[in-house]
């Protein structure tokens, strides 16, 4: 065999595999199309949260004379999209040029072109047919095109988001799962009029209902129209029709839930009803030695369990046996706040019928939250009742995506809230809020 493995796809799955398969002592080449690191790296996950940081900076600038910040004049305040422009992609050359030295460093080849599958050991790249004992299909997803029944919408994909050479002032957002309501609270957050029509009845899906309801509370505060089960229906003089509603629409953005993008084959790979890729539980398509990872296996839509996968297949290629588990990783939300959810669900649980208890600490009673004006949230612990082992971790924080992190050691070594409230943590510190949630569930917590 030519390679040990052929990864079609270099976004955050493909990469991350190939890195680590160079590691192990694998022959392996990626065979990348346009963007080395993918939708995340060039459009979603960093250049969407850069934007958004920029976002919550220039919304927080109108705070600062309570710091004692004095010079500020709101009345010349400005968001320079720009310049935010600039920043973004900035970082992103940065990380793109890192993969590349990752790459070299660990012996990976990179192939720019399209990847043709001809059978379990052939892969077509550009014109040069290359053997390998392994392959991953690592092709990601992409929004769901618009009803065509909405022509003439000016409807804008968050590939070419960065191609705006300014922002409107009356935009309409649609869609039903995180990067919607990230998007739609960004230009929120920028001053301009947002709605967001979630086309379907499954908004945020597999998030707690807890927070879902947070989310439909935040965006009432913030005047942001939410549609609910809801179409965009027809595009006539700068109004989008859904249902009775005549919405003033400048700018579309789609970010409808995905669909798998497959690569072209010659032999036949079977798909679920939704269209993604079929894979076992070791995510090895019905071809042997040929797997699917991240978006287009449709298991996940979420960057750091497309790596996670990555080093899964792997590590089994290498003949490291493994259990995948798909409960045990953060969904993080980047808004503002932020919001961050791990393990089991409440419904889930009681589907499950586990009898659980409920702990909370709110943000407003810690002292670090207090200090840096950020005390909306709370922390929620759900924890197994007769044995105390914490199965669901939810918080609201300033910094909720990396305060996540603590509750998923908890569930991965399976701790109880005993352990929880037995941790000690610094203080002044907002992660204090996990030691009075343990305490909470144990007895009382200290400070509530």
């Amino acid at each position: 065999m030519e390679y040990d493995l052929i990864i079609i796809g270099a976004g955050p799955a493909g990469y991350v595999a190939a890195i680590r398969a160079g590691q192990l002592g694998l022959k392996t080449a990626v065979v990348e199309k346009e963007y080395v690191g993918g939708m995340c790296l060039n459009w979603g996950c960093i250049p969407s949260k850069a934007l958004l940081e920029s976002a919550k900076i220039f919304d927080r600038t109108k705070q600062y004379a309570q710091f004692g910040i004095d010079g500020i004049d709101l009345q010349k305040l400005s968001f320079n999209w720009g310049q935010a422009k600039s920043r973004s992609t900035g970082i992103t050359k940065r990380l793109t040029a890192g993969i590349n030295y990752l790459f070299k460093k660990n012996g990976v080849e990179l192939i720019t072109g399209s990847a043709k599958l001809l059978s379990e050991n052939f892969v077509l790249a550009g014109d040069k047919k290359i053997s390998t004992a392994n392959i991953i299909i690592a092709t990601g997803s992409k929004p769901k095109a618009m009803d065509i029944q909405l022509e003439g919408a000016p409807v804008m994909e968050m590939e070419k988001l960065f191609t705006l050479e300014t922002v409107p002032d009356n935009i309409v957002v649609t869609g039903n799962h995180v990067p919607a309501v990230e998007i739609a609270q960004f230009f929120k957050l920028i001053g301009k009029n947002v709605t967001l029509v979630a086309n379907s009845n499954s908004f945020l899906m597999g998030l707690d209902d807890f927070l879902i309801s947070y989310i439909i509370k935040k965006f009432k505060s913030e005047k942001i129209e939410l549609l609910l089960n809801a179409f965009p229906e027809k595009f006539k003089n700068g109004e989008l029709l859904v249902g009775d509603k005549k919405i003033k629409c400048e700018l579309l953005v789609n970010c409808n839930s995905r669909k798998a993008v497959i690569p072209e084959s010659e032999v036949p790979l079977e798909l679920t009803e939704r269209g993604f890729l079929k894979t076992t539980d070791d995510f090895e398509t019905i071809l042997k030695g040929v797997y699917a990872i991240g978006d287009v296996s449709g298991k996940s839509f979420v960057a750091h369990v497309a790596s996670a996968q990555g080093i899964h297949v792997v590590n089994t290629i290498k003949g490291i046996k493994a259990k995948f588990n798909n409960r045990a990783y953060p969904v993080n939300m980047y808004t503002s706040p932020e919001i961050a959810q791990i393990g089991m669900t409440e419904k889930q649980l009681k589907e499950e019928g586990i009898e659980i208890k409920i702990s909370e600490f709110p943000l407003s009673a810690n002292g670090k939250a207090m200090i840096e004006g950020n005390t909306e949230g709370l922390v929620r612990l759900l924890s197994d009742k007769k044995y105390g082992q914490v199965l669901g971790a939810q918080i609201v924080a300033a910094n909720a995506t990396d305060m996540i992190a603590e509750a998923g050691a908890y569930i991965a070594i399976e701790g109880t809230v005993y352990d929880v409230a037995q941790t000690i943590h610094a203080h002044p510190t907002v992660s204090e809020i996990f030691m009075e949630a343990g305490f909470d569930a144990v007895d009382r917590a200290i400070n509530k």
